[in-house]
């Protein structure tokens, strides 16, 4: 390990942080880990349901034109701004926003700049975690049920099987624990002894469940229908459907890139905290998007599409979120060898959620670290009890109501895992290029073999990119409010009366731990030492 030393120059902060902090043991452990960050169950359970009830290849377009002018400039200044960050000694987001925004603004704007995106990240990784960690969970329980023959019975109905599973005392929390176990001794091991021998082994099992599952799709034959075959799977995600697409397919297609990068949580910059100083990380950042892209749009298009069109038609590929957990299981005991695609599928997804989920488990141990100065292997503990106790709700929803409508994980999810995820991009994007001015540059540009053109910034990183934040974000309220998203009972949960405490609660929690993250924010950044021309 690396001691990190103070640093005493005019304008910048001196590192009071005690701990030591380790650094990446290799480039390829550091593309693998930030790649795995990124590829999650929004790659392969999210994206193709979004692609094929929003246009199709008509969907692809302003997908791939958010990717380019919004997700990967946005990937970039998380990378330099988790680098810079690390360089004084953090790995969390709201001293590096504080750092970077003091350059160009007053302190008192600074301070509440980097408190809030401090506790916009912290309620994000809790509480988006606090149930992403049970569909994790699902799914590994899935894996165990598909290989033991769970639902592969005919007569079984896969929908009320779901149902069953998710109001099963001892199956969700069997699965569920499990995963929190497995995320808790990653998180202990550190960097390279956790978080990169994790993604060494995870990333290339999830490429090869998916080729193994690639090659199984395209070859299904049609035994259902002569129309329905895999090609024709394919050629329903790629060709163009225009009627279909409009403001809210843009929106679904940008807010993608978003979930699809882990973009707005903090925990790029918290990875990029472990990078050494001239690490190169524009080369790095592209060969992310690059790895994730490929499972995005080549693996998880050419998996799902093609199975649910073979066995399901066009309309089994809409299926929303029950395409995993309902739809195909129906598929896989009815293909030949089904038992084991299915279990390479949910195994899949898996491995996909426990690299993204150690990343925000991650950075709550490195918050402990930073902010109380916890050591690793408790500040681990805490945060897997921590996770019991903020999952509970979720479980314990479905199991005591005897309900699958999950208002609770529901409420979370529209805001925590969407909504705030694109307000702290557009924080983000305004401290490290508008505050952080040409330093910003120099920083994105240090130790790069691939240098970012000064045109470039000016142009897309400084005004084309905050200006698909905000447009994302002023139609994504008009359509939370249309949706009836804002309400005090929101629209989804009128029909479910006895269901509404639960919707109660999620926003009570919110609010009570956004509060309690801002003002612990707040007096730790109060207290941080500066050395501005002498001030302290």
């Amino acid at each position: 390990m690396a001691k990190n030393k103070s640093v005493k120059k005019a304008g910048e902060v001196t590192n009071l942080s005690s701990h030591e902090r380790e650094h990446w043991g290799s480039k390829l452990g550091l593309i693998l880990a930030m790649a795995g960050n990124a590829i999650g169950l929004g790659n392969f359970w999210r994206f193709p349901y979004q692609a094929a009830k929003n246009g199709g290849g008509a969907f692809m377009i302003p997908y791939f034109a958010a990717l380019l002018f919004m997700g990967i400039p946005l990937l970039i200044i998380e990378w330099s701004m988790g680098r810079y960050g690390g360089r004084y000694g953090y790995g969390t987001i709201g001293p590096m926003v504080y750092l970077q925004a003091k350059e160009g603004t007053t302190k008192k704007v600074a301070l509440f700049l980097g408190s809030l995106a401090g506790a916009f990240a912290l309620l994000i990784v809790v509480l988006l975690n606090s149930y992403y960690n049970h569909i994790i969970g699902w799914t590994l329980g899935y894996a165990w049920l598909t290989a033991t023959g769970g639902y592969m019975d005919p007569s079984v109905d896969t929908g009320a099987y779901f149902v069953n599973y998710i109001q099963s005392p001892w199956l969700v929390f069997t699965f569920w624990l499990i995963t929190l176990a497995i995320l808790w001794y990653i998180a202990r091991g550190g960097v390279q002894k956790g978080l990169e021998r994790l993604a060494k082994i995870a990333m290339p099992s999830i490429y090869i469940f998916a080729l193994i599952l690639l090659i199984r799709a395209l070859t299904l034959g049609t035994p259902v229908k002569t129309e329905w075959t895999p090609i024709k799977g394919l050629d329903f995600l790629w060709s163009p459907r225009w009627d279909e697409l409009n403001w809210s397919a843009t929106l679904a297609a940008a807010g993608q890139i978003f979930f699809t990068l882990s973009l707005g949580m903090g925990i790029i910059q918290n990875y990029a905290s472990y990078l050494k100083d001239e690490d190169d990380i524009v080369t790095s950042a592209v060969a992310t998007a690059s790895l994730n892209e490929f499972a995005e749009v080549i693996f998880a298009g050419t998996i799902v599409i093609p199975i649910a069109f073979t066995f399901l038609g066009p309309d089994g590929l809409k299926s929303g979120v029950g395409l995993s957990f309902i739809a195909l299981p129906n598929v896989f005991r009815s293909m030949v060898g089904g038992s084991i695609v299915g279990t390479f599928w949910f195994l899949l997804l898996f491995f996909a959620g426990i690299t993204s989920s150690i990343a925000m488990f991650n950075y709550l141990v490195a918050f402990l670290e930073e902010q109380f100065n916890i050591d690793r292997k408790k500040g681990s503990t805490l945060i897997f009890a921590l996770y019991v106790i903020a999952g509970l709700p979720v479980a314990l929803e479905p199991i005591l109501t005897k309900t699958s409508e999950l208002l609770y994980l529901t409420e979370l999810d529209n805001w925590v895992g969407s909504y705030l995820l694109v307000l702290l991009g557009l924080i983000e994007i305004i401290t490290a290029v508008w505050l952080f001015k040409e330093k910003g540059l120099e920083e994105v540009n240090k130790g790069s073999y691939w240098k970012i053109p000064r045109w470039f910034y000016s142009i897309v990183m400084k005004l084309i990119t905050p200006a698909f934040i905000v447009i994302l974000l002023v139609f994504s309220t008009v359509e939370y409010a249309r949706n009836g998203y804002l309400k005090l009972v929101p629209d989804f949960a009128k029909n479910y009366p006895n269901l509404i405490p639960w919707v109660f609660a999620a926003r009570a929690v919110m609010v009570f731990l956004f509060v309690l993250c801002f003002i612990t924010i707040y007096n730790a950044l109060k207290n941080m030492q500066v050395d501005r021309a002498g001030e302290k």
